[in-house]
Parts: structure tokens; C-alpha cells; sequence
């Protein structure tokens, strides 16, 4: 219970400041399919551009280095490089025998790098968040129009899916598993539940962070949820100390669905938003200035305790949430 314990403490003070998009900062690398492979996979015969997840195994100093950025900028929190490192969503690229290596190697990274910051600044302690994906299946939809009853997979596939990811990053050091960008609550159950046996194997008590996303101002998620739902779906996890709404939309567009999560649920709460929409190019314009200005909102109305950036979000986007005086 002691790392529970040291992040509730914090919390009691002040806002947790979690880090901003893992995949905006490698784009920004421009790394070619030679680089995703690495020696490591210079045989492998499909193509691995994109599959982000891997470069903690073939470039491994870029990870560190941009778990160093958001840490220099003031976060408490870095989530692993792991957001589609389950053997559903490395299915994609037939990588799926890579995958507790993915997601151990990814928790010893980024835990490195804790550890560099925690031995220097005592009075600050920095954190490890183990990212589990929503993967790129669903439980509750039928892919096909025509036989609404068929599932590409079942609830015990995607739990040992699930299982096999949260069980390297725990023996990779994280202190918190996150599940995050949740669109079917059906998943995120069977990931309540893997999480759940493999803390109860190892006789540990993991805060567990949870967090779902919806897709348009209807409030809903992709399966159809209301936030309120959502919540009351999620809310018998063992160990949870905070749920939220990540990715998919702004702060701006956010709002009603933060304060509406803020009204019910009995743990901590997080945001942490994309830089606004995208743009016709797929692109986040909106600033640093932008985005701290409504996150600043959201801490004024005591929304939030817990806070960062999704997609489109940078360090600096991280920066400027941090100088605001009502978040820190």
C-alpha cells in the first residue's frame, strides 16, 4: 500500500501533474521503417512503421529521452510506452510473441529514468504509470453489420490479453496500472480483471488509474455509454485511486463531461485532454497557452486532481499547465 499511500499523500496537497502524448513526440522523430526495426527486427517480414510500441525494444534512448522531456518539465507521472502493447493490438504487425519483452522493457525504461530524477530531486517524487491500451478490438460491438452477434474475440482472449501485458510491466517496476482511452467498457472490465489477478498472484496493492474517452458532445462512449454509466461500470475496481477522461476530444469540448464525473465519482479525478480537435491535416494546433488556460478552469471549478495532455501534446504543453498558480 505504501506507493498508494505516498500518491494520495501528494494529492492531498496539491494537483499531480501527469505527462503529455507519448506518440506526438515520436512522430517528431521521423523515424523510417529501418529505424522501427532496429537489428532487432532487420528479418521481420512485415512492415513495423507505426508500431510505436516496439521502440522500446530497437530505440530505446528516444523512449528514456522523452519520459527525460516530461519529467523536465514537471510531471509526476510518465505512463510506459505500451498503449498498444497488448497481443491483440501486436497482432497488427505479427509481433504478438514480442509482447511481455515490449511491455518489460518499457517499465524498466521509463523507470530508469524515474529513479535518475528521484535520486536527484528527493523532494519530488516521480512516478511510473504502466499504459494499458483499449486495444483494436471491441467486446460490446459486432464488426459486421449483418450478424450483430459476432465478436472477433471473447471477454477471456482479451483478459489474457490483458493478463499477459500488466503482468510484465508490474515485473518491470511500474508503481501504477493505467487504463486509459477506454471506448468499450466491456474491455476495460476484462482489464479490471487481469489486473486484478496479477496483483492478486503477487500478493501486491497497485493504485490503479482508469480513464475512458468519449467521442462527440452526446457524452457517450464509442459503445454507447453515458459518462455517468461509465462510472458506475468501473467504479467496484479494487485499488482505484482515480478515474477520468483522456483523448478524443479538447478540454474545451470536455467540460460538462469532466464536471459531470467530477459530481459522482467517490475517487480522485483526471483529465487529460488532445490539444483541441484536429485540423482537415489530422494535426493539434492548439498551444500550450490554450489548453492550460481551460485546464486552469477546470482546477479553479475543482474539477480535477490529477491532469496532463493526450494527443497533440507536448512538454511544453506540460510546462504550461504546471506555471499556471491554481494547478500547482
Amino acid at each position: 500500500m505504501e506507493k498508494i499511500n505516498k500518491i494520495k499523500e501528494i494529492l492531498e496537497e496539491r494537483i499531480i501533474i501527469l505527462d503529455g502524448a507519448m506518440g506526438t513526440m515520436i512522430q517528431q522523430h521521423n523515424l523510417s521503417e529501418e529505424d522501427f526495426r532496429g537489428e532487432i527486427f532487420k528479418d521481420h517480414p512485415y512492415d513495423l512503421k507505426g508500431n510505436n510500441d516496439i521502440l522500446s525494444l530497437t530505440q530505446p534512448e528516444i523512449i528514456k529521452n522523452i519520459h527525460r522531456e516530461y519529467f523536465d518539465a514537471g510531471a509526476d507521472i510518465v505512463e510506459t510506452n505500451t498503449f498498444n502493447g497488448t497481443s491483440i493490438s501486436q497482432a497488427d504487425y505479427h509481433t504478438e510473441e514480442f509482447v511481455y519483452e515490449i511491455n518489460y522493457q518499457a517499465a524498466k525504461i521509463a523507470k530508469e529514468v524515474a529513479d535518475e530524477f528521484n535520486k536527484t530531486e528527493k523532494d519530488k517524487p516521480r512516478f511510473v504509470a504502466g499504459a494499458l491500451g483499449p486495444t483494436s478490438k471491441t467486446l460490446t460491438l459486432s464488426p459486421d453489420v449483418n450478424n450483430p452477434g459476432y465478436r472477433v474475440v471473447n471477454f477471456d482472449q482479451m483478459m489474457n490479453s490483458y493478463y499477459e501485458s500488466a503482468k510484465a510491466l508490474v515485473d518491470g517496476g511500474v508503481d501504477i496500472l493505467m487504463i486509459e482511452t477506454i471506448f468499450d467498457t466491456l474491455n476495460a472490465k476484462s482489464a479490471i480483471y487481469a489486473v486484478d489477478k496479477v496483483c492478486s498472484e503477487k500478493g501486491i496493492n497497485l493504485p490503479i488509474m482508469i480513464s475512458g474517452t468519449i467521442v462527440d458532445q452526446s457524452g457517450r462512449t464509442l459503445s454507447g455509454q453515458t459518462t455517468e454509466a461509465f462510472w458506475i461500470s468501473i467504479a467496484h475496481t479494487k485499488n482505484l485511486l482515480s478515474v477520468g477522461l483522456n483523448c478524443s476530444l479538447g478540454a474545451k469540448q470536455m467540460r460538462p463531461f469532466v464536471e459531470e464525473l467530477s459530481n459522482i465519482a467517490e475517487v480522485y479525478l483526471s483529465v487529460y485532454p488532445n490539444a483541441g480537435l484536429p485540423n482537415e491535416m489530422g494535426e493539434y494546433d492548439e498551444t500550450p497557452n490554450i489548453t492550460s488556460d481551460v485546464l486552469e478552469e477546470f482546477a479553479d471549478s475543482g474539477f480535477i486532481n490529477l491532469v496532463g495532455g493526450c494527443c497533440g501534446t507536448t512538454p511544453e504543453h506540460i510546462k504550461g499547465i504546471i506555471d499556471r498558480k491554481s494547478v500547482v
